[in-house]
């Protein structure tokens, strides 16, 4: 995986930032860097030219803002990356302005499409809570009426090269939809229960905490990590090195998978069906695995097959792969891939 476009001025920290600030967004009375100033983060990113570069300081405090970033090369520095919140609480199955579902896609809190966008020191949430969700309108939560995906960070079409460095992406089901293009979180956070790192693209999680979340009481506890829907003929899906898998309290030892191969609906001259040409790739490399993770390390997913049916596409038939796993949660009769030295070495490398 090759991340070009100014990777290594965001990977050098904070010494190596640019001076300097297109757009200051900071509440009334709050100080800041100089920079023409904005009350919104929306308000900035409006003022976005095309192709950029442009660099946005955003200050402390919890933005409730449902946000996409169309304009290339834009980065977003917070403040702090303890209390520095972009949050939205859109779900699948809520309805949005004009009385329509969100849908999964339509659920998240920032929606990135343009290549080369970067952010650091601060905090991206999905802030759903199904349980409360539940409570407010008294529903049963295996009544739901839609879907409790609820997204915090989208990676869409026409997006590449993006790089979160010191950040969190936080929420519960399906919380980074990594769907387009090249990525590189570094030391990152991102949460989740189920399928909450997932898509298509080809994505490097470097030193991060991969942490499970709680589900609620009425659910079975557990869950699972990665969703990957990578094309057949992509080569790197869903890369962990280094990374740190742990679990909330409550969650059960050997509850939690790795992933699961996702085989999306798509439409076709013939019907609609789960996409023939997607081969879900993921690895853990050099990961240390707390005693949440499954013995199996893996399951299985199903799918739309052509004939309206069910079917159940199973990790052996997907790439999984797994190498240098240390922990309680590394040991059992794995369902997945042993990695070739040159492809570890390949998929592990720094941009």
């Amino acid at each position: 995986m090759v991340l070009a476009g100014g990777a290594a001025a965001l990977l050098a920290g904070p010494a190596g930032a640019m001076a300097g600030y297109d757009a200051v967004v900071a509440k009334p009375g709050q100080s800041g860097p100089a920079g023409e100033r904005f009350e919104s983060l929306g308000a900035a990113l409006a003022t976005a030219p095309v192709a950029g570069p442009f660099r946005i300081w955003l200050g402390a405090g919890t933005w409730t803002e449902k946000l996409a970033v169309r304009a290339a090369n834009v980065s977003i520095t917070g403040e702090h990356r303890q209390t520095t919140r972009l949050r939205y609480d859109a779900a699948a199955g809520l309805q949005d302005p004009t009385g329509k579902p969100w849908g999964t896609t339509g659920s998240a809190t920032l929606t990135i499409s343009a290549p080369g966008f970067r952010a650091e020191n601060l905090i991206i949430e999905n802030g759903f809570d199904p349980s409360e969700e539940a409570q407010r309108s008294g529903l049963v939560l295996g009544d739901w009426p839609g879907g409790q995906q609820a997204v915090a960070l989208m990676l869409a079409a026409g997006s590449d090269r993006t790089i979160l460095r010191n950040a969190d992406v936080l929420g519960r089901q399906d919380s980074l939809f990594t769907d387009s293009g090249t990525a590189l979180f570094d030391r990152c956070l991102v949460s989740g229960t189920v399928d909450f790192i997932f898509g298509g693209g080809r994505t490097l999680l470097r030193d991060c905490e991969i942490q499970s979340r709680r589900r609620p009481a009425t659910q079975p506890q557990g869950g699972c990590i990665a969703a990957p829907s990578t094309r057949a003929d992509q080569e790197a899906g869903l890369i962990f090195h280094r990374c740190r898998l742990t679990a909330e309290p409550g969650i059960p030892d050997g509850s939690v998978f790795l992933g699961r191969p996702w085989r999306p609906t798509r439409s076709f001259p013939d019907g609609r069906y789960g996409d023939p040409q997607t081969m879900g790739m993921a690895a853990y490399i050099d990961c240390f695995m707390g005693p949440h993770i499954a013995p199996a390390g893996w399951t299985e997913m199903s799918y739309n097959d052509r004939n309206g049916g069910r079917l159940a596409l199973q990790p052996e038939a997907a790439r999984f792969y797994e190498a240098g796993g240390t922990g309680p949660g590394a040991r059992g009769i794995r369902r997945s891939r042993p990695i070739d030295p040159a492809a570890r070495a390949r998929l592990s490398a720094a941009p």
